[in-house]
């Protein structure tokens, strides 16, 4: 595949054939002696990543072709706007996860069409984001994100999406891929395209309204597209101790608030591992 239009959506665009981690790579290339030649936007890309990791440190493999691992390399301060204030940076993972879900759901409503189906915008089946950086497609996780700070507020965002994986690749119980959700074959470059596109206008417009989420649309935008929001969870806390509650809404530094369910009062949840609850 040559990746035509996944290419035009980026100012560089690297297709490696294997790699251990895609966000190593970008991160040692944005802060190496050549930094200058990867501005923002750029991005690597393969689909046999050995070495992957997600949240946690946790390690993420999947069967070579049948995934995409995608890394963006974001640079606030080459974008027109006022610099970034260090807490608006929280905002990034969801802008990508709300990208993504878009890009998704693209894919999804595509399927429906190839089908047979009516283009409605859904393709069938449904596909939320999680907070913070899951997406899920009937509620089994599709795509994982993993934003690392390089320096100076540079951030490099990685992807790993499943595509063509089958029931005996998914790695969890609950995971999928587009093509288990939809029963047909995705078009890879026309999803990455999506997602790229996607992600690369939401950010400039996030920077040009100085980090703020609201007055850029950003807030309204993950707020419509989470589906955690509503829903019973229970949140594994960082350093341990969890909260059970129900999530009420993102706040404006992009936490989540959970009403506990023991007292009632709202704790807003900057990282922690989200469950949704089904009783």
């Amino acid at each position: 595949m040559d990746w035509e239009r996944s290419r035009r959506a980026v100012p560089r665009f690297e297709w490696l054939e294997s790699t251990g981690s895609t966000n190593d790579v970008l991160r040692e290339a944005a802060s190496g002696a050549a930094a200058a030649d990867w501005p923002h936007g750029a991005t690597v890309v393969t689909d046999d990543q050995t070495s992957g990791r997600g949240r946690l440190g946790r390690t993420w493999l999947a069967p070579t072709g049948k995934t995409l691992a995608i890394s963006v390399l974001i640079r606030p301060g080459d974008l027109a706007g006022a610099p970034l204030p260090s807490d608006a940076l929280g905002w990034l993972p969801l802008v990508a996860g709300a990208a993504m879900t878009e890009a998704v759901r693209g894919a999804l409503a595509a399927a429906s069409v190839d089908r047979g189906g009516e283009e409605d915008g859904t393709g069938g089946v449904e596909a939320w984001l999680k907070w913070p950086n899951d997406v899920l497609v009937s509620g089994f996780k599709v795509c994982g994100i993993l934003s690392e700070l390089v320096a100076d507020g540079t951030v490099v965002i990685g992807a790993g999406l499943n595509l063509t994986l089958d029931e005996h690749d998914l790695p969890t119980l609950t995971s999928t891929s587009l093509q288990l959700a939809t029963g047909v074959r995705p078009d890879a470059d026309a999803v990455l395209a999506d997602y790229l596109e996607r992600l690369l206008a939401s950010t400039a417009a996030f920077v040009a309204a100085g980090g703020d989420a609201s007055a850029s649309g950003i807030a309204d935008r993950v707020t419509t597209l989470c589906g955690t929001l509503g829903q019973d969870v229970r949140v594994e806390l960082p350093g341990g101790g969890e909260l059970v509650g129900v999530a009420e809404r993102i706040d404006a530094d992009g936490r989540l608030v959970v009403r506990d369910d023991e007292n009632g009062d709202e704790q807003a949840v900057a990282a922690g591992d989200v469950t949704h609850l089904r009783y």
